[in-house]
């Protein structure tokens, strides 16, 4: 039966692991790598590596912190930003990551998807999907959450899969940082829309807002400030979420 992962999210601002609340207001959170060294330790099950003002501020991701980060972790790690060609992502890939995820690119060049894939498989393609309420909808945000783009977040990610994604990441904006729990309306909607996995992102706070995730549709769950600033370990979430019930890699 599955087992529905507990990933850690790692935002990367000048070369530091930051947390802010709604894209905004970041606060430092220490050392990548030695951030990432404790979250292997605690037995998290991924780890996701996103440059987050790389593709704003039009460079390339520090790949030199990304291979550091991946000579001292065994666990599946998923990196992203700054990402705009196949070159790109093969150099991340040659540096460790394990899956390359794709948010500004994806949308400013589809093809890029379908050429990821084509190369590295869908298992290692993922797109990361930002979606914010505007009026009575959603609308798909890029560079950082700081541009509008049109798009619908259920037709884009059944867009994105048809492409060959493998994955998608759904992190809603007006969630993130708040510890108030994902929006699970979008969740369950993206999730019921597509058959690849969808990975709830923005807004956990505690175990509880995780299982709820789960429920809705999400196969894997993602938290940051959670996790960053003590308030759980991972030990603790995956006690917790086994105790609701739900079925997770205990270490």
């Amino acid at each position: 039966m599955l087992l529905h992962r507990v990933i850690v999210c790692l935002d990367i601002k000048d070369g530091r692991v930051v947390k802010g609340v709604n894209f905004v207001g970041l606060r430092d959170a220490g050392d990548p790598v030695e951030v990432a060294k404790r979250y292997e330790a605690e037995g998290a099950d991924e780890l996701v590596f996103l440059d987050i003002s790389a593709s704003h501020e039009g460079r390339d991701i520090l790949r030199d912190v990304v291979q550091k980060v991946a000579e001292c972790v065994f666990m599946p790690l998923t990196v992203g930003g700054g990402i705009r060609t196949l070159d790109d992502a093969t150099r991340l890939i040659q540096a460790g990551a394990e899956k390359i995820s794709l948010n500004t690119a994806a949308v400013q060049n589809p093809d890029l998807i379908r050429q990821v894939s084509g190369k590295f498989g869908a298992c290692a393609t993922v797109v990361n999907i930002d979606p914010r309420r505007v009026g009575g909808g959603y609308d798909v945000f890029i560079h950082g959450g700081r541009t509008p783009t049109g798009l619908e977040p259920v037709a884009w990610a059944k867009r994105v899969e048809e492409l060959g994604a493998g994955e998608i990441v759904l992190t809603s904006m007006d969630a993130d940082g708040t510890n108030a729990g994902y929006d699970l309306p979008i969740t369950k909607a993206v999730a019921g829309a597509v058959g690849i996995p969808v990975v709830a992102s923005g807004g956990a706070g505690t175990p509880k807002h995780m299982a709820d995730a789960i429920a809705a549709g999400a196969d894997a769950v993602l938290a940051a400030g959670m996790f960053h600033f003590g308030k759980y370990t991972v030990p603790q979430v995956k006690a917790e979420l086994a105790a609701l019930g739900v079925r997770v890699r205990i270490v």
